[in-house]
Order: C-alpha cells, then sequence, then structure tokens
C-alpha cells in the first residue's frame, strides 16, 4: 500500500511516498517511492522533490496555502516530471506526524471529526505546531476527498507510559488536576523506532530492553526506554526543556525569565521566545546553530565560544546519561540518532568521555567510520554498548498508518 507521509509546518511542508504492508514489516522492504520538501509555503516557494533514488528536482512556485503546496506535490507525483505514482488512486492512505496528543492520544489513530476536535483542544498546548498539522489534514481532505483514510501520529503518544513520578512537576498539584501541567515529552516517533531497530539488531525481546537514546539535532532529546517502553524523558510541558538545542537553551532556572524580563524590558513572551530561538548552541557561540560550522570553528580556529556551546553540550548529555543510568539501575546500550547524533564523531566521543565507569566506551576508529550510516561504535565486549541508529520517523508514520487502516493493533 503507498502511504504518503505529510510533515507539516506553518509554513513548510515535508513528505514521503512510502511503499509498505505487512510483509514489509517483517523483512524490511518498504520502499521508498518518492519524497520531497516546500518551503516558505505563502509566497513564492521553494521545493525539492525526488522519485525513488533518482536525483533530486528542485524550483520554485507561487503556493498561497497549504492546500496549494499539497496539490503542487500530488501534481508532480503523477505528472511527467515526477511520475512515481500512476495516478492519484494509488495512494492508499496519508498519515500525518501530529506534535501533540495531550493526555488524550495514546497512540495513532484515524482521524474523524472526534479526532480532529481533540487535536484542535490541544492547540494550547502547541500552538506553533498543531494548527499547521491541521491545515495539513485539511488540506489533504479538500484535495483527495474524504473517502481516503487519514492517520494522526503523535509525537507525545511514546511517553504515555511515562510513571507519575516521572512526568509531574513539584508545583501544586492542583495545576496538574486543573490545567494537565506535566511533562509529556516530544520526539516520540523518533526514540520508539530507534528503540524498536535497536532490538531487530541485537535479537533482544522488548521485554529485556534496557536503553538510553539520544535524539541529537536541532531538536535533541534524550529517553529513557525500558521493555519497550518510555520511562522518562528530558523534553516536559513543551520542547523547551532538557537537553541544549540549537536554538532552544534547555533546562534553566525558572526564575531567570523575571530577571531577564525585568532586565531587558521583556514580556515574559519575548522572554520565551528568546529562551526557544536565540538559546542554545547559538546563543552560546554567538556564531550559529549548526554544529558543523562550531566544529569547524573550533578545529580550524580555536574559537573559544565555539569550543564553549560544544562542551556545553556535550556535558548536558552526559548528566542525563548519568541520570538515566541511575533511573533504570543500567543500560545495555546507548543509541545516538537525528543530525548530529548520526553525523558528527566528534560530538559523540566527548559525551562518552568520562562514562568508562558505567561501562561506556567509543572505539575510536569505528565511532569515525560511523558517519550516516548504522552499527556499533563501541569495543567488543563492551558492558554498556554504543550504537549510532540513523531515525526514520517516516517509515515508522506509514506502518502505523498502514496498521490503523488494516485494524492491526500498533504497540507502544
Amino acid at each position: 500500500m503507498n502511504i504518503l507521509v505529510l510533515n507539516v509546518g506553518s509554513s513548510s511542508l515535508k513528505w514521503q511516498v512510502i511503499d509498505t504492508d505487512e510483509q514489509c514489516f517483517a523483512d524490511n522492504t518498504d520502499r521508498r517511492v518518492a519524497r520531497g520538501q516546500v518551503e516558505r509555503i505563502g509566497g513564492e516557494a521553494v521545493w525539492s522533490f525526488r522519485a525513488g533514488d533518482g536525483e533530486s528536482v528542485k524550483g520554485t512556485a507561487p503556493l498561497r496555502d497549504h492546500r496549494a503546496a499539497v496539490e503542487f506535490l500530488l501534481q508532480w507525483l503523477v505528472g511527467p516530471e515526477g511520475g512515481a505514482l500512476g495516478s492519484l488512486a494509488e495512494i492508499g492512505a496519508v498519515g500525518h506526524r501530529v506534535v501533540h496528543g495531550g493526555e488524550r492520544f495514546v497512540r495513532s489513530v484515524g482521524i474523524d471529526e472526534q479526532v480532529l476536535r481533540g487535536i484542535e483542544e490541544t492547540i494550547e498546548l502547541a500552538p506553533l505546531h498543531n494548527p499547521a498539522n491541521l491545515k495539513g489534514i485539511h488540506a489533504v481532505r479538500a484535495v483527495l476527498g474524504a473517502a481516503v483514510p487519514q492517520v494522526a501520529v503523535f509525537d507525545t503518544a511514546f511517553h504515555h507510559t511515562l510513571p507519575e513520578r516521572a512526568f509531574l512537576y513539584a508545583i501544586p498539584y492542583s495545576l496538574y488536576r486543573r490545567h494537565r501541567v506535566r511533562r509529556y515529552g516530544f520526539h516520540g516517533t523518533s526514540h520508539r523506532y530507534v528503540s524498536y531497530r535497536w532490538r531487530q539488531l541485537t535479537g533482544t525481546t522488548r521485554e529485556a530492553q534496557r536503553i538510553i537514546t539520544l535524539h541529537l539535532g536541532n531538536g535533541c532529546s534524550a529517553c529513557a526506554i525500558a521493555g519497550g517502553e518510555s520511562l522518562d524523558t528530558s523534553m516536559g510541558f513543551t520542547p523547551l526543556e532538557g537537553l541544549v538545542m540549537g536554538t532552544r537553551s534547555g533546562d534553566v532556572d525558572p526564575a531567570v525569565l523575571d530577571y531577564i524580563a525585568q532586565k531587558e524590558g521583556l514580556s515574559l513572551a519575548e522572554v520565551e521566545m528568546l529562551l526557544n530561538k536565540q538559546s542554545g548552541l547559538l546563543g552560546i557561540s554567538g556564531l550559529t546553530n549548526d554544529m558543523r560550522e562550531l566544529l569547524a570553528e573550533a578545529r580550524e580556529h580555536d574559537d573559544r565560544r565555539a569550543r564553549l556551546a560544544i562542551e556545553i553540550f556535550c556535558y548536558r548529555a552526559r548528566k542525563y546519561i548519568g541520570s538515566y543510568l541511575a533511573a533504570m539501575g543500567g543500560a545495555d546500550a546507548l543509541c545516538f540518532a537525528g543530525g548530529i547524533g548520526e553525523n558528527a564523531p566528534a560530538v559523540r566521543a566527548m559525551i562518552c568521555e568520562g562514562l568508562e565507569f558505567a561501562g561506556i566506551q567509543v572505539d575510536a576508529s569505528a565511532n569515525a567510520a560511523h558517519v550516516g550510516r548504522e552499527g556499533r561504535i563501541s569495543p567488543e565486549g563492551a558492558r554498556t554498548e554504543v550504537w549510532v541508529i540513523p531515525t526514520d520517523e517516516e517509515l515508522l508514520i506509514a506502518r502505523d498508518t498502514y496498521r490503523v487502516v488494516h485494524g492491526i493493533e500498533t504497540r507502544y
């Protein structure tokens, strides 16, 4: 079955068409039919599409809204330039990444009017993301019609297994009861994929699994996973909490917000924007939020603030690893994923420095050899293995969509 996977942002749209079914689940023969992205929706949009393993084609087009973007990509899919599908009738279902499911959505679900209302009710928890996700759902319905099944796959769903001691904040309990202020966690689809893939690679049963996963990209999060379930994660009520990220501060004393507001003459909303958009690697270095550029600056020019940004990034990650080792009583593996986790051996090595006491070591040659590819980078016989596992959220969304449409139970 061809599944169209959509990841919709406020002015962007990333997509893939993946051919999958139960046999593909078993032997990993899912096929990428086509993929691409559209940026700057609302004006002269920039697009980049690719059919199968062919070369990417790029261009611009005046796309006024998300419906126009969906129409454009579908026309390309069946048109002479793309030609990845013979007709739109070959799309069996559409799977959507939806950022926030609150406490209501604990697994992937078929989209109907009730689900749409539920996603709308969580907008106040994800005001930047869920409205865009809804635009994608409505755009598909308008273009392909209501008969084509659509499925919502929630970033927060994997973390619904967090125990109360992990998801509750030490604030008045009434705030949780009245407003559901708690840790929700994000990047759940990525952590879930890495968890599944590690079990597949090592032949470990779900029940025996005990690992720590690090999704390190422009957004970063850590997750403690035991028995195939999320036990704790670094992102919280919003994606701002936890690790140092590209432009997000991660953990910070809450009193800092009021202090900065008073000293800088900013509103609370402006301080929150500062912590989300001007902090992290960018804020510390004063240069960039791109780890590749920071590593180059540190290596070629010995830039002090670039080095400092990298050190703080790695130190914070190392602290979270230590806390999760304590929470689970150890781990069998540490798994790196995400753009930085998959492609920056130097960062992986720095994060693992000093963790030898926990049996975590990195083999230098294996680490250097695994850039953007899957494999173990710890020495043979290491007590706690270290892995690089490139994440594949789109594949998991496609598979979940197939399962929901065909009534197959999805185990989180």
